[in-house]
């Protein structure tokens, strides 16, 4: 072991008993040219020579790994080596991403930059978010440095060098009565075909698995509202839209989702929950004064009252109060002065609450 260690070092021994899928460099003295020396073989060295590496044995890469190789020998287009004066040539600041092949050795120059590593097996509902470090083209498709793009599973990913992993990206799961909240971190496409802007929001309903585009962000995940004959949701709008209704909403437009319109309720990106509104129920010998009611259309009526009597039940939309709750009725009924109800032309109204 120690002996081994001293050729990695520059060995002065004569001999080298190079063994099969080994290798040596041996640097001529005169000449500075390292050249390449590959077993079985056996050599002695020269006096001029200096074995500065070796002997080491080849990479191997299994299948369904990689390694990298940086300032790689440069190649002939029949994969032959170009040697320049007796020495290999390098693509100096170069890398290359060599696959499962037969053991090969290091050329001088030659550094392992990433050692033998399995593939990237990308699952189902899965995809990794890639980016060109430099320009390139991969059959019909042309990539300009900057781009983004995801490589969706199941599949396994097959590295470049001129494409760097920005982040695993993963599906997310949407249950019914929920649904995701999307936002595009640049202009895009997305998976329904509509163009989105830098910073659009939207909604997506669809029950399972959602994988985001490559520009789209997922901010929340929005549970639904469950409505009842009894609870209503009081709505604002945040900023003109036409909502599910195809209802044109203006900015800060208030009103009322109630069972009658929908079971439950997801509120879309801009419109804004306010708070739960209970129903307010009057029976036979109730009333009740609503200020500034809202008529058919909507619209509030500032400054007027509407006396509702029981036997009812209503919702109040937004803007409208009681104007001293929920009030009982007075009887009037005619009695005389010993108390006895009659119809008699002498006695008095009296009022009696209920």
């Amino acid at each position: 072991m120690s002996q081994d260690r001293s050729h990695r070092r520059g060995g002065e021994d004569a001999l080298y008993r190079i063994a099969p899928h080994h290798y040596i460099h041996v640097l001529d003295q005169n000449t500075n040219i390292t050249t390449l020396h590959i077993g079985p073989k056996t050599y002695i060295r020269q006096d001029n020579e200096r074995v500065v590496f070796g002997p080491e044995r080849m990479i191997t890469i299994p299948p369904r790994h990689y390694c990298v190789i940086e300032n790689p020998v440069a190649r002939n287009d029949d994969s032959e080596v170009i040697m320049d004066n007796g020495q290999a040539k390098l693509l100096h600041a170069d890398q290359e991403i060599r696959h499962a092949q037969d053991p090969f050795p290091l050329y001088p120059g030659e550094v392992v930059h990433t050692k033998v590593s399995p593939l990237k097996v990308v699952e189902a509902n899965s995809a990794l978010r890639l980016k060109a470090l430099l320009d390139f083209e991969s059959g019909p498709e042309k990539r300009t440095a900057g781009d983004e793009w995801l490589f969706e599973g199941p599949g396994t990913y097959l590295p470049r060098k001129e494409v760097s992993i920005v982040e695993p990206v993963k599906s997310t799961i949407i249950k019914p009565n929920q649904a995701i909240k999307l936002q595009a971190r640049k202009e895009c496409v997305d998976r329904d075909g509509k163009q989105r802007v830098t910073g659009e929001e939207w909604l997506v309903e669809r029950v399972g698995a959602y994988l985001p585009g490559v520009y789209e962000e997922v901010v929340d995940i929005v549970n639904a509202y469950v409505l009842t004959e009894k609870v209503a949701l009081h709505m604002r709008c945040l900023k003109s839209f036409t909502d599910r209704s195809n209802q044109s909403r203006k900015n800060g437009e208030e009103w009322l989702i109630k069972m009658s319109d929908t079971e439950t309720y997801i509120p879309d990106v801009y419109e804004e929950v306010v708070g739960v509104v209970n129903i307010t129920s009057l029976s036979n010998r109730q009333y009740c004064v609503i200020l500034n009611p809202v008529d058919e259309n909507g619209k509030p009526q500032l400054s007027k009252k509407k006396l509702v009597r029981g036997e009812c039940s209503f919702f109040l939309m937004p803007g409208e109060t009681l104007e001293k709750g929920i009030q009982a009725i007075y009887v009037l009924i005619f009695s005389d002065a010993r108390g006895n109800i009659g119809e008699g032309n002498t006695g008095y109204l009296c009022a009696h609450f209920f």
